[in-house]
């Protein structure tokens, strides 16, 4: 089975990843990289790098086919929201339709949604449950909320089995210390740097906090149940800062609190029931807070280690070489102006004229290898060296802003240096936007290709299976080839044992019509040869054989009735019904559209056959006259 989900790279998304692969699903997973981080999925998976509103996406649902969707994906900062509403309702609802119109469109079984606590706004009453109304206060709660309608009309107007789940705070390893990341990241972030844990307002306030791996189970066992709706996840209890603040220090052996002004945005209260969930899908939290911290602090304090360990080894590395990188034109560049200076003060005057052209072609040399920076330094510390040298032999200073040698000299150095800046800069802009469209391109076709080898080893594997399964119609083929020969009754017993062997059935006939086609004798039988001498049956009086007779199609016994066989399949001689192939022993559940498929299959090759031994007879027989 296939999973996938968006935004799997995410603090949530790599856990859901982690469960659906130990339960044995294909992991597949898209994400743009705008939170996200390779490294929080260690097992096995593909990976798309998109945005959920990409239309690329589509390639991806075309070439495999998804059991399941987790959409995670999403704007998840309320201040960003706030700031840029419309980015938000692109990622956050944009982005909802896209998956919902291509997991519609491909046929995916499940579609689980992540929501929030804040689609419910400020509210008195505690434990919310899924029946209040909601009532965001933020452009990210209307967004999560809108979502959730897009999912309740795709599941009324297109039968899309549609789950949104609106998760409490969901905290435990993996999970980021920086921007809008939930308190217990920063407080754990803070303390092991040796910093106070801040706290805003007086630190009464409560939130109801789930452990990661509670939120990938349920979302887990959701997809495998027949849940639909709004469901809250949550653990059902409120725990104050202060209370989690104290845990956290406890845990650490150490640590302060500083207490800073309260946010306005701030909910005072917070805790979801989850009492609805509990009833219909028989799930409850496995990790209590005190437990989920104690995993949690324990993954950080070794992040950490590791962190402080790899930069020990690179500080010294890394800073020079960012250092060296920084300071190297400007070396360069001194380098060559104290070999044009030094030629310039000690030489005559006509060495002082070379030295002129060599300036001109000093400022231009680097303007070409470090572009229109270092071309005017290059120019200014020209023009410095010049009036040095005329102040030198005596000229004054106010002179020398009437000396058009002087200033034309200098005019020419400047402009050369701003003209070869401009072209080198133009030249870097071109190459620039060059490497970005082929990057753009490399990004596509690397997508392409991927889906593309994806495609190929899905092919190669079906190949295999089409080879080797024993029920495949490859080995139906093979089987089948076995009936080569050119008499027709080795064809009657071998139709009989290759339709007994795919189909596992206890019981497989031949019938062959009559002339007239009003009777039907049975000329073999599951292990033994019936022969011609067989009772003929009369077609009148068996309505499955009339069926295949008016029809000319497979006959299959919905009505269960007794007297006739589970299904029965035409074979063809020279276009006409010469023959019936019947099945009977088959157990309900294996009366399946694949089980019709195989027995057309097998009675088609089987016609292919018996016409080919038919013809032989006839050639011989008309030999022998």
């Amino acid at each position: 089975m296939k999973v996938l989900i968006t935004g799997g790279y995410g603090f949530i998304g790599s856990h859901v990843a982690d469960r659906f692969y130990k339960e044995g699903y294909e992991v597949y997973i898209i994400d743009d990289f705008s939170t996200g981080r390779r490294d929080r999925v260690a097992c096995k998976h593909k990976s798309y790098d998109l945005s959920v509103v990409d239309t690329a996406c589509e390639e991806v649902f075309r070439s495999f086919p998804f059991d399941v969707v987790v959409h995670l994906a999403a704007q998840a900062s309320v201040p960003a929201s706030v700031k840029d509403p419309k980015a938000d309702a692109e990622a956050n609802v944009l982005g909802l339709v896209n998956m919902l119109t291509l997991s519609e469109k491909y046929k995916v079984s499940k579609f689980l949604f992540a929501s929030t606590a804040a689609v419910y706004g400020t509210r008195a009453r505690l434990p919310l449950k899924e029946g209040e109304a909601a009532n965001p206060i933020s452009p990210y709660g209307m967004s999560k909320w809108t979502g959730e309608l897009y999912c309740a009309k795709w599941r009324q107007l297109y039968g899309l089995d549609t789950v949104c789940f609106r998760f409490s705070n969901v905290y435990g390893p993996r999970q980021g210390s920086d921007g809008e990341a939930g308190v217990v990241a920063k407080f754990h972030s803070n303390l092991l740097v040796d910093q106070p844990l801040n706290i805003f307002g007086d630190g009464e306030q409560t939130r109801d906090f789930i452990y990661v791996e509670d939120v990938a189970d349920a979302l887990f066992r959701a997809s495998h149940s027949d849940l639909t709706g709004v469901y809250n996840l949550s653990t059902n209890t409120e725990t104050t800062v202060n209370a989690l603040a104290n845990t956290l220090i406890s845990l650490h052996g150490s640590g302060g609190v500083e207490y800073l002004p309260k946010r306005d945005e701030d909910i005072q209260r917070s805790s979801l029931s989850n009492e609805k969930l509990r009833n219909h899908l028989d799930w409850a939290p496995l990790y209590d807070l005190e437990e989920g911290l104690k995993r949690t602090y324990t993954y950080f304090q070794a992040q950490q280690e590791k962190e402080e360990k790899k930069e020990a080894r690179q500080k010294g590395n890394f800073l020079s070489s960012v250092a060296f990188k920084t300071a190297k034109p400007y070396i360069e560049n001194l380098l060559a102006f104290f070999v044009i200076a030094f030629f310039f003060v000690n030489g005559n005057l006509g060495m002082q004229q070379s030295v002129g052209v060599a300036i001109v072609i000093y400022i231009v040399v680097l303007g070409i290898l470090y572009g229109k920076r270092q071309a005017v330094l290059a120019a200014g510390l020209s023009i410095l060296l010049m009036l040095y040298d005329r102040l030198a032999d005596g000229r004054e200073f106010i002179s020398l802003l009437y000396d058009t040698a002087f200033l034309f000299q200098s005019i020419i150095y400047l402009f050369t240096a701003l003209v070869t800046g401009y072209a080198v800069q133009r030249k870097n802009n071109m190459i620039l936007a060059q490497k970005e469209q082929v990057q753009r391109l490399e990004v596509k076709y690397a997508l392409l290709n991927e889906v593309h080898e994806d495609v190929l080893e899905v092919k190669n594997a079906l190949r295999r299976r089409i080879l080797t399964d024993e029920d495949s119609f490859g080995k139906v083929h093979t089987l089948l080839k076995e009936l080569d020969g050119f008499d027709p009754e080795t064809v009657h017993m071998q139709t009989v044992q290759v339709v007994q062997k795919v189909m596992h059935a206890k019981e497989v006939s031949f019938l062959m019509l009559s002339g007239n086609r009003q009777h039907a004798r049975q000329l073999a039988r599951s292990g033994q040869r019936v022969g011609r001498s067989a009772i003929p049956m009369k077609v009148a009086d068996h309505a499955f054989l009339r069926h295949i007779l008016e029809k000319g199609s497979l006959f299959v016994n919905k009505g269960l009735d007794a007297s006739a066989p589970m299904m029965a399949a035409p074979i063809r001689h020279n276009g006409k019904i010469v023959a019936v192939v019947c099945v009977k022993g088959l157990g309900f559940d294996q009366m399946t559209l694949y089980m019709e498929n195989v027995l057309t299959i097998v009675a088609d090759m089987a016609g292919t056959a018996l016409s080919r031994a038919m013809k032989f007879e006839e050639a011989r027989a008309g030999g022998g006259g």
